[in-house]
């Protein structure tokens, strides 16, 4: 309609809020699904659930203690259970991602759970070696369906806070991994092997959880289609590319320097306090606890602070402060020995979220298949250097392989040659992609 306005007509359209409303719901987030707001209510839950996943899948390194006196285990088999646990994992995370990133199935989030389930019925009645193996197999498969969906969901409840929704995301599993040393001391001590059968009841409440969020997950997708908008990617510049697999490249040696580190500290810190300081294993427990919730709590700021100052140089500042601790803990005694723990999990840990965030501005596009990539290979590595970890320890002793992890930051400051999050944003924005 028209309305006069001193000489001029100016025509009104009735309609033009609406289109508004939908120009704006077509807005950056809204094509890939992501909340223009964070929705904290969806990321706590699903911080909650992998929680609940990685506490289930803590219980294998928090078993192998009473697994190796009952089977009468060595090293290098405590190491083939890692291995099986781990490379599962790694091996189906980025090909679930992949196809969860051309067909979003939120049904996958309370399958993985029910995987774990069974995985944590079969180890508490698992008669011998083969059968624990079995059912770690199982565990990885239910953590592998979980994290690249998990991942998505944050991503998509994220909002403008990307940081710090991962961070809540990754400090439930990060907490949960902590309580495998507790897990050993208050259920696995005393109770064997079958204490396993009570995380039975945990899968079963993570599914009940898992099935709202899928829920809410299905409605977002579904929105998501009805405002969907076409973007022209441009096909990426091959020197760009070639930039992008040489900062990739770094960024996977650095999860490799992390996961080794870690699971030196988490799976066999306890039999070397045990050799070298005459710790019990029950005690041994709280030191390698200090540790892990230590870098539980470093995850959680790690996110909020790399949204702040730029992710890279969390990724950098991280193994800069963790390196010395790290070469330093060898020569302490038993009270400075907690404290260092502490520190380095903190620092080591902290960039634990901020690397997968990282990886996902790399290559953005590609939230499933890169967070699969990135905390697939953090559990294949973690794996692998159990495996060797642990077949080493049989032959050199477990103080000289401490000895040989404490060098293992130090290749993480090649951090520092990672380009810029400005340039990240630069290379995606040329390349036509949502960052």
């Amino acid at each position: 309609m028209l309305v006069k306005n001193g000489a001029k007509a100016e025509r009104i359209d009735p309609d033009a809020s609406d289109r508004s409303a939908s120009k704006e719901s077509s807005a950056p987030g809204a094509s890939d699904g992501r909340s223009r707001n964070t929705v904290y209510g969806v990321l706590f839950a699903i911080s909650l659930v992998h929680l609940f996943n990685d506490s289930m899948q803590s219980v294998i390194p928090a078993i192998m203690p009473i697994l190796q006196d009952s089977m009468q285990l060595s090293y290098g088999q405590l190491g083939w259970i890692l291995f099986a646990i781990n490379f599962t994992a790694s091996i189906m995370q980025p090909v679930i991602g992949l196809f969860a990133d051309k067909r979003p199935t939120p049904a996958l989030l309370p399958m993985a759970m029910a995987s774990t389930l069974t995985g944590m019925l079969l180890l508490a009645y698992a008669p011998n070696y083969a059968g624990v193996i079995i059912a770690v197999i199982f565990v990885g498969l239910g953590s592998a369906a979980f994290h690249p969906e998990g991942s998505r969901v944050s991503h998509m409840a994220a909002g403008p806070r990307r940081g710090l929704a991962q961070s809540i995301f990754q400090v439930g599993g990060n907490a949960g991994q902590s309580l495998a040393p507790l897990l050993t001391r208050m259920i696995f001590i005393p109770l064997g092997q079958f204490g396993a059968i009570w995380f039975t009841g945990l899968a079963a409440l993570g599914i009940v959880v898992q099935i709202f969020i899928a829920r809410w997950y299905g409605r977002t997708l579904k929105v998501a289609a009805q405002t969907k908008k076409t973007v022209v990617k441009k096909a990426m510049d091959p020197a760009i590319r070639k930039k992008v697999a040489s900062a990739m490249t770094v960024l996977l040696l650095f999860v490799f320097v992390r996961s080794w580190y870690v699971t030196s500290v988490g799976s066999y810190y306890a039999f070397y306090l045990r050799d070298v300081f005459a710790v019990s294993i029950a005690d041994a427990q709280i030191y390698v606890f200090l540790f892990l919730a230590a870098g539980a709590v470093g995850t959680f700021f790690g996110g909020p602070l790399a949204d702040r100052i730029g992710k890279r140089n969390v990724l950098f500042g991280s193994m800069i402060v963790a390196a010395p601790l790290t070469l330093a803990l060898p020569y302490a005694d038993l009270t400075w020995t907690g404290i260092l723990l502490a520190l380095i999990g903190f620092a080591l840990l902290s960039s634990f979220s901020v690397s997968v965030v990282y990886a996902q501005m790399l290559i953005p596009g590609r939230v499933g298949a890169v967070s699969g990539l990135v905390t697939g290979l953090a559990f294949g590595m973690g794996g692998l250097g159990g495996l060797v970890l642990g077949n080493w320890m049989d032959v050199a002793g477990v103080a000289t392989v401490m000895q040989f992890c404490s060098y293992l930051p130090l290749l993480g400051v090649l951090t520092f040659l990672l380009p810029s999050d400005a340039k990240l944003n630069g290379w995606a924005k040329e390349n036509g992609a949502e960052v």
